[in-house]
């Protein structure tokens, strides 16, 4: 396994008195792919949330480059370089396609992401680069949020349901990039519903079931019975 760059040690995660992570133990390793799948109300965003300080933890519970950040908030965690493409991708609806992307490079991180790299990657947005984000399709404004991401120069990017709601034909040219994402150096951690895409772009793959983790392994070793049997808890 590549050298472990971010994970998480017997995370829990509460909302008020309601526990929704219990002891959850991943590791990313440099370069690599993991997928999170699970059920609705599995844990999945929860997860990603805890990870970029969006909620709170205790700080030894997440690691990143052997440094406690579970205490963090999200602006510090950002500036360590890790990155969440949100579900739903809660683009600034005032703002143009290019305004939301300089936004992503605010955190003044060094590295091969700029403007000009996110529009080779995605030449649909330099064609609308100056209409208001939410006036884009779907599949473009999940464009505009990717490329946000990546404006911070992170080493580690967080895709929360990057195909949720989009035509087949965008998830595939989405998941097309991402192999050209993860080439500059990034690491890579995806909640997806799709568990066969999920499992087609992966290096590892940890399934979440009520919370806890009722799978991981190789994404080319676990059985489909494996995998159904631990997202299902049957």
């Amino acid at each position: 396994m590549p050298e472990v760059l971010l994970q998480t040690d017997g995370l829990n995660a509460f909302y008020g008195d309601f526990q929704a992570l219990f002891d959850v133990s991943i590791q990313i390793g440099e370069g690599e792919v993991v997928a999170i799948i699970g059920a609705n109300g599995a844990g999945k965003s929860t997860l990603m949330r805890s990870i970029t300080g969006l909620l709170a933890s205790k700080a030894e519970m997440v690691m990143f480059k052997g440094r406690a950040i579970g205490a963090l908030r999200a602006d510090q965690v950002a500036g360590l370089g890790i990155a969440m493409v949100p579900e739903g991708r809660q683009l600034f609806p005032s703002l143009s396609v290019e305004e939301n992307l300089i936004i992503g490079g605010q955190v003044g991180r060094p590295g091969p992401w700029s403007l000009q790299s996110v529009f080779d990657l995605f030449p649909i947005l330099r064609e609308r680069r100056d209409q208001p984000s939410t006036s884009l399709s779907g599949g473009q404004q999940q464009m505009v949020a990717i490329g946000r991401a990546l404006m911070a120069n992170p080493e580690v990017i967080l895709f929360d349901e990057i195909s949720l709601g989009l035509a087949p034909i965008i998830i595939k040219s989405i998941y097309q990039a991402l192999p050209d994402i993860i080439s500059t150096g990034v690491s890579a951690m995806v909640v997806e519903q799709d568990v066969t895409k999920a499992l087609s772009v992966s290096d590892r793959v940890y399934c979440l079931q009520e919370g806890r983790i009722s799978l991981d392994g190789q994404a080319g070793v676990l059985s489909r019975q494996d995998i159904t049997r631990a997202y299902f808890g049957m």
